[in-house]
């Protein structure tokens, strides 16, 4: 247990002082870049900074689980305690248990952030900086729902509130009816309209048939369960919205013959690419010297760190590439994770055969 804590400690003072050097280089190249464009308000300028940060931490904190253990390796192996654990009888598993322990607990943490707002830090901080305001409204928005045409104005998400609105409503290829209002409020589950106005036209345009007909309705119901964040995220084209905003849009829409490739994406880097981390962990492990005399700590660690570099590298472009649709998410995103997971499976496969070698060859 002390050796568990020591161990612990150790990584997690090395996580922290990896993740704030990142964070606050990104968050200070970010403010070179856009200084002159910040609102004038100081107040407003913390909140832009405190929003840029969690950004950054977003960024930044599954690569800053990786560097952090390869300064620990780095610090243990030169103050030769690495070779004194092994000595007392300690397992590379055992050895390994209190990183990859403290690594998953953080990446479970940092899961669970993204169902909350932290997941459109990013997103409220540009809207401060374009708009002095944390949520600007979304414009000329048009989707389809039910075989429906919608068309909205403009989009309050915070209020739940929409303005300008107009719905199409077919039936086997024909305009069976068209609504429009000029405000809609989203309550219990539906988009509310006070008053509306109707416009069905005849079914047959002979000279016989009759012209459009005219309705004022009032307190109409519809879009069931289309939460104005879904609208705002997903129709917008945006990838940055919460967990649960991202599964009650997947449920939503993938019975409505509507694309949820970025849905998908966007979860798929939530859940699965963190985890890159720790299987990176356990690669750099099985090639970690027990001593300094049998290595070069700093050809070691350039390495652990250009590797690490790399692979943040191509899930980055991968998930981007998934995100615009060019990929699957399958593909994308999945398909990169599993790949290193048979390479860290081969790693460990490796000592184990060399071992077993070696016995049969005493």
């Amino acid at each position: 247990m002390l050796a568990f804590n020591t161990l612990s400690l150790l990584y997690l003072r090395y996580f922290s002082i990896v993740l704030i050097a990142l964070s606050s280089f990104m968050v200070g190249f970010d403010l070179m870049e856009n200084a002159s464009e910040l609102p004038s308000s100081a107040n407003l300028v913390l909140i832009y900074i405190m929003y840029k940060f969690f950004y950054a931490i977003d960024m930044m904190l599954p690569i800053s689980l990786t560097f952090a253990i390869v300064i620990s390796l780095v610090e243990l192996i030169r103050s030769n305690a690495l070779a004194a654990y092994f000595a007392l009888g300690y397992s590379k598993v055992r050895i390994m248990a209190p990183f990859l322990s403290v690594s998953g607990s953080l990446i479970l943490i940092y899961i669970a952030m993204h169902s909350t707002n932290f997941a459109r830090s990013n997103e409220f901080a540009d809207n401060l900086r374009e708009t002095s305001q944390f949520i600007r409204p979304t414009s000329n928005l048009f989707f389809t729902h039910e075989g429906n045409y919608i068309y909205f104005g403009n989009l309050y998400p915070l209020s739940k509130r929409a303005e300008d609105i107009r719905i199409f409503t077919f039936k086997e290829g024909h305009l069976k009816e068209a609504l429009n209002a000029s405000e809609a409020i989203y309550d219990d589950g539906y988009w509310k309209i006070e008053k509306a106005h109707i416009l069905r036209p005849p079914e047959t345009f002979d000279v016989k048939g009759l012209g459009f007909v005219t309705q004022e309705g009032k307190n109409i119901r519809v879009l069931r369960d289309f939460k104005p964040k879904i609208l705002d995220q997903v129709y917008e084209g945006k990838a940055n919205f919460t967990i649960g905003d991202g599964l009650d849009a997947l449920k939503l829409l993938e019975n409505q013959n509507v694309d949820v490739a970025k849905i998908k994406s966007a979860l798929y880097r939530m859940f699965i690419t963190p985890w890159f981390a720790p299987i990176l962990m356990v690669i750099f492990f099985t090639y970690a010297p027990i001593s300094s005399r049998f290595l070069n700590l700093s050809l070691f660690s350039f390495g652990a760190i250009l590797v690490t570099l790399i692979v943040w590298g191509i899930l980055f472009m991968m998930g981007e590439l998934s995100n615009n649709k060019t990929l699957a998410p399958e593909i994308g995103i999945i398909a990169p994770i599993v790949a290193l997971v048979f390479v860290m499976l081969w790693r460990l496969g490796n000592p184990l055969r060399r071992v077993r070698v070696k016995s049969r060859q005493n």
